[in-house]
């Protein structure tokens, strides 16, 4: 990931990008639930600060310190983190989710690892990432090709095979504009 682009885009981001969960998003994830939540890829915490009241402690983990230092004026705790390398113990996660940040992630392989050995037994990782196979967000992609930030976007089957490796259940669901990967431990 492009850490100086993120630090550069922050402010505005935070200022322009909100979040509210939708009842389908808290049932993927089974919330409330006991447990802390991950934002992995968390930036700015807005997925994070949205979803602090559905489990006992909301986590972000990012690489960007322009990105986090809003989070950290939101009073959302933070771990400086790749996700390819979550400092975070194994099977300490109960909830997972990672918005709109794999396709930003440099080795997903090791990411979708690091994802489901952080997550406990029972727990439940939801990436939510743009669909690739619509139109705009191959704009999207290409725009952020020139912009040199080094994305790669991922249709549903190809995020679901990076967990391969693992016994675990692994939904793939299409809403609108994004692909909903569902991994169970």
């Amino acid at each position: 990931m492009s850490n100086e682009h993120f630090n550069l885009i922050a402010g505005f981001y935070n200022k322009v990008s909100s979040f509210t969960p939708s009842q389908a998003l808290l049932d993927a994830l089974d919330l409330p639930a006991v447990g802390i939540l991950l934002d992995a890829g968390g930036g700015t915490g807005r997925v994070a600060e949205a979803m602090s009241g559905y489990s006992h402690h909301t986590l972000v983990a990012d690489v960007s310190l322009g990105m986090m230092s809003y989070a950290v004026q939101k009073k959302i705790p933070c771990v400086y983190t790749p996700v390819e390398t979550l400092s975070l113990a194994s099977d300490s996660i109960a909830r997972i989710i990672m918005m709109d940040a794999l396709h930003h992630v440099r080795d997903q392989t090791a990411a979708a690892r690091e994802l489901f050995r952080v997550l406990k037994p029972g727990g439940t990782c939801l990436i939510i990432e743009p669909d690739i196979r619509k139109v705009g967000v191959k704009v999207i992609a290409l725009m952020e090709k020139i912009l040199l930030m080094r994305s790669r976007f991922l249709d549903g089957d190809e995020i679901a095979g990076l967990f391969s490796f693992a016994p675990a259940g692994v939904e793939v669901k299409y809403f609108d504009k994004n692909v909903w990967v569902m991994i169970k431990k």
